[in-house]
């Protein structure tokens, strides 16, 4: 039986959709629909109710899914083992992260990436939102918080800092806080996440810590344009250390505080590569993580920005 259709099949049990299957695919609905029609003809058996408004499994195409996608995967597997026996990459990496992190650690790196691996598609997914690899058919993502409790493999891509930074104007305009409470004379640009909008915490060099209420009227869901108005001088920003690396070193940006860590929710955030969970995986995976892991001990990507023009 043809694996492509095996494959079609298998992402429409996924997906639950024939179009959003033929978007991920760039083709056109009908000929998602076309290939489920010829295999349930194959089979002789409905594998899904379509109706105007949903598509269900029939109870066959439950009972078919179970045994079959095991399957597919195995064939996929095979496919991915002999096509890394060349150590020549192909084929598309789905990747996914955040909007900001993204920009600022990913992007960079893009260009060195692929002009190693030159027959390899890079599909870059930006988004803040959860997405579900497995469904999605992501191939690696970059996730950032606490270590995500889950089947997913993980591994640590960087420790996260945060900072609490204002403009030099800033500060000269209404004054630089010398303790975490004086916070309590100014106005914060605020970040719309539960703790981040209503308080930070900070740990002085013995280890005491200090939750400081915070108000603003400025509230922004994305951490780039945060600090863009920390540097126009608007407020005092909570940002992590690689949204404001460059800042910091040209001195667009102050670190307020830094005798203190500061967070607004663990002080153990981090970075982490996470892929799903394969008895095999696959060559362009391990590629891309291991390249992630070196350029990021070697020279972190968000730096770049303040490297003189033509300097690797």
């Amino acid at each position: 039986m043809d694996l492509a259709l095996l494959r079609t099949f298998v992402d429409v049990m996924l997906r639950g959709s024939f179009a959003t299957v033929a978007r991920d695919r760039n083709v056109d609905p009908s000929s998602i629909s076309r290939a489920i029609s010829a295999l349930e003809d194959e089979l002789g058996r409905r594998l899904f109710q379509r109706t105007t408004r949903r598509l269900s499994p029939t109870e066959a195409g439950l009972v078919y899914y179970e045994r079959i996608a095991p399957l597919v995967d195995e064939m996929e597997k095979a496919r991915l083992v002999a096509a890394d026996v060349s150590e020549r990459l192909r084929g598309t990496l789905r990747i996914t992260t955040s909007v900001s992190f993204g920009q600022k650690c990913v992007v960079p790196l893009l260009p060195d990436f692929t002009a190693r691996h030159p027959d390899l598609i890079i599909d870059l997914q930006l988004s803040d939102a959860i997405i579900d690899i497995v469904t999605e058919r992501i191939d690696i993502a970059i996730r950032l918080g606490t270590l995500p409790d889950s089947t997913l493999i993980a591994t640590q891509l960087l420790k996260a800092r945060y900072l609490v930074c204002a403009s030099p104007g800033y500060l000269a305009r209404h004054g630089r806080p010398t303790t975490p409470r004086d916070l309590a004379d100014h106005k914060c640009l605020l970040f719309p996440l539960p703790g981040f909008r209503t308080r930070w915490i900070f740990r002085d060099r013995a280890g005491a810590l200090v939750d400081v209420p915070i108000t603003g009227r400025i509230l922004i869901s994305n951490g780039i344009a945060l600090q863009q108005c920390a540097v126009a001088g608007m407020g005092l920003a909570l940002l992590p250390h690689w949204i404001v690396g460059p800042e910091l070193q040209t001195g667009a940006l102050v670190n307020v505080f830094p005798d203190y860590d500061v967070t607004a929710t663990d002080f153990s955030t981090a970075a982490w590569i996470l892929y799903p969970t394969r008895s095999y995986v696959p060559l362009k995976v391990r590629a891309f993580a291991d390249f992630l892991k070196e350029e990021f001990r070697e020279r972190p990507p968000w730096l770049r920005q303040t490297e003189p023009t033509g300097l690797r």
